[in-house]
């Protein structure tokens, strides 16, 4: 297969196993189990998954990872600390597709954060891409109404998923910051395991506030799909789709999600497509667009 066509099977996968994860996460909120006790026994389940296939690089490489801990910290920390968390947490709060359209404007986010960090430099269409897609934002957490904004009264979801969305674009543009002596399995690895260890007290600190994991059904099944699709195959996909077409290419697979994910939430949790939703995907649209658009001269 050509290594093209490789990677958007494998980012269109991610975006239907992510897409997935959303529904999931918004099914466990309504069987009451804790947003970052989940994803605590997510990372927990997947990094003893992939234990036995790292072990010996993690050994052999030891000096290249304490050298860049610095860097695997931060990608621990953007990714499985703040990201899945709020995305779990959020879902308690707000719907699918608010969520979900909130998240599409990624994309858009990992470009300004490449320019920020000086990863790529960008130009006037992808500024203007950036201000279109947070125009968006903002009509979908205000609900297209004024009276919110300025009083502040946000949905604590929303805002939560506005954390999320930026933590993982700043994610994916280190991702593309240098190249990694480690394979993409010893890769995630780190990351869960980096991620993990700033988790932890999290766990803790919702277990001493009351909220514990009950044993049944709804939690094993929900562990089952977020450890092994989101979380085991997606991130694998998304570091192997980026490693063959780069991150700014890649993160555009990331406008499918809207598309599962609202068909998914309409479909199983009844939700609906409000006037908000249009203006806001019209803007994020708009902002996508330019952001993927080349200077005039090249």
């Amino acid at each position: 297969m050509n290594k093209n066509y490789l990677a958007y099977l494998l980012l269109i996968l991610t975006t239907i196993f992510w897409s997935g994860n959303f529904i999931v996460g918004k099914a466990a909120s309504a069987y009451q189990i804790p947003p970052f006790s989940l994803n605590f026994y997510r990372w927990l389940f997947a990094g003893l998954i992939l234990l036995p296939f790292t072990f010996k690089e993690i050994l052999n490489k030891k000096h290249h990872i304490i050298n860049n801990l610095g860097l695997y910290v931060v990608l621990g920390i953007t990714s499985i600390t703040i990201f899945n968390s709020t995305v779990y947490y959020s879902l308690y709060h707000t719907q699918v597709i608010n969520s979900i359209l909130l998240i599409s404007t990624i994309p858009v986010w990992i470009i300004f954060f490449s320019f920020l960090l000086k990863i790529e430099k960008t130009n006037i269409y992808q500024i203007f891409g950036v201000i279109f897609s947070l125009i968006g934002v903002i009509a979908i957490i205000t609900k297209s109404d004024i009276k919110i904004f300025l009083n502040l009264q946000f949905n604590k979801g929303d805002i939560s998923m506005v954390i999320a969305m930026l933590s993982w674009a700043i994610y994916s543009s280190l991702l593309k910051k240098k190249k990694y002596e480690l394979s993409q399995l010893s890769l995630l690895q780190i990351i869960i395991f980096t991620g993990l260890i700033f988790l932890t007290p999290i766990y803790f600190l919702e277990l001493n506030y009351g909220y514990k994991i009950v044993m049944g059904t709804p939690f094993i099944l929900t562990l089952i799909y977020v450890v092994i699709f989101p979380g085991l195959l997606a991130f694998i996909f998304w570091i192997k789709g980026i490693s063959i077409i780069g991150a700014n290419r890649a993160g555009v697979f990331l406008h499918l999600m809207p598309i599962f994910g609202a068909i998914m939430a309409m479909v199983i949790f009844d939700e609906k497509f409000m006037f908000y939703h249009i203006l806001g995907a019209i803007f994020i649209v708009a902002g996508i667009t330019l952001s993927n658009k080349k200077k005039l001269n090249g």
